[in-house]
């Protein structure tokens, strides 16, 4: 959340970090840069009794803070005093609703959140199921606010990034992530198969790595489609959003499991016509369908395949979309416009005014059960 940090910095704000944990060696030894210890703003709870003071005393202290794992003591002492208090979270039952009756997860509800519900303690949904999957246990009723994931905005000009994607000889599908179950990369590779039979000229490229990539070289290569779709492995973040901005489709395949899912703003902050699950969290956030994006039925092939091809037969139709994509993360979801509209929501809370925003960082978030999402979302007929 390195972006959203920075823009409090820009708006004058005395904003303090608090990392209570340092980054896993692992990280390091993989090549990842310790942000503790890069910006002035990170407060190293972790590193001596002194810092971990000074982080209690700041959470007491300060005038608003948004928790998101720190430990529990920083909650109960905040809230002792009363104060404008923020959870920053994802949705708790991605995992599946069988998880309403697991004993851990009601005992951790009841402490970190329902036994607040009388103070000024709100939610931040870090995904549009939050709101309701907290609300099944009594937590932020009427206090759910819409929040996400806001990595760093290119500004493009976007004339010029949409002539670029005209240049491809074929049209370009991209998909990245980890090649693991739940982010389901088999169904590209479906796609794939469906365009070829349906002759169309494309190609199809998957960034990633993971277990599942033995099974994705044995479909392309059962479905004769080496010459359509091309596995390039890891590859630098830096050089992800170089494909992005080439590919004309951006495919978004995860189940409910995918908490928010930043590839998301950044395939859209490159233009690209996105289709994407509606059960990814930041889904129904982001993407209005047939405006900015397209949005399929979680896990139903033939929906998902009836977008893809929608923007296969229509350049026009293309090309709005992805402009009314880079336009949603240039104008309004962005760290920027978040840091701007949390400042307001803090003082609409302070004197009690209306929420006026729509769509945007900070509007409410309304309580949308799983299974009745879909048909709000899209008007599928």
């Amino acid at each position: 959340q390195l972006p959203i940090a920075e823009e409090f910095i820009k708006l004058g704000i005395d904003y303090t970090f608090v990392a209570t944990t340092p980054i896993e060696e692992e990280r390091i030894k993989l090549g990842y840069e310790d942000m503790n210890k890069k910006y002035p703003f990170v407060l190293r709870a972790y590193e001596s009794p002194q810092s971990e003071q000074k982080a209690l005393e700041l959470c007491v202290e300060s005038d608003v803070i948004i928790l998101g794992s720190a430990p529990e003591i920083y909650l109960q002492e905040r809230l002792k005093h009363n104060k404008i208090t923020f959870r920053y979270s994802e949705r708790c039952l991605k995992q599946g609703l069988w998880r309403l009756l697991d004993p851990r997860l009601l005992l951790n509800m009841y402490k970190n959140n329902y036994k607040f519900r009388q103070y000024p303690f709100y939610l931040l949904a870090a995904s549009a199921y939050a709101s309701w999957d907290f609300k099944v246990y009594g937590s932020f009723v009427n206090k759910s606010y819409k929040w996400g994931y806001f990595p760093q905005k290119i500004d493009y000009d976007i004339n010029k990034l949409i002539n670029q994607k005209r240049k491809n000889q074929k049209l370009s599908l991209l998909w990245c992530g980890r090649l693991i179950d739940w982010k389901h990369p088999e169904k590209a590779i479906y796609i794939a198969e469906k365009l070829k039979q349906d002759g169309f000229k494309f190609e199809m490229i998957l960034i990633g790595t993971g277990p599942l990539k033995e099974l994705l070289e044995n479909l392309i290569k059962s479905k004769d489609l080496k010459d359509y779709v091309k596995l390039v492995g890891a590859i630098p973040a830096s050089n992800v959003r170089k494909y992005m901005e080439d590919a004309n489709i951006y495919l978004f395949t995860s189940d409910y499991n995918e908490g928010w899912g930043a590839v998301l703003n950044e395939s859209m902050n490159s233009a690209c016509a996105v289709v994407a699950s509606h059960a990814i969290g930041s889904v129904p956030f982001l993407i209005k369908h047939n405006t900015n994006g397209l949005i399929y039925k979680n896990n139903d092939i033939n929906s998902l395949y009836k977008n893809v091809k929608k923007l296969f037969s229509n350049q026009k139709y293309r090309e709005k979309i992805s402009i009314n994509a880079y336009n949603t993360i240039s104008e309004t979801w962005n760290a920027s416009k978040a840091a701007k509209n949390f400042l307001t929501l803090v003082k609409i809370l302070e004197t009690k005014q209306k929420n006026n925003f729509k769509n945007e960082p900070c509007a409410k978030a309304m309580p949308i059960k799983q299974n009745r999402m879909y048909g709000l979302i899209v008007n599928d007929k």
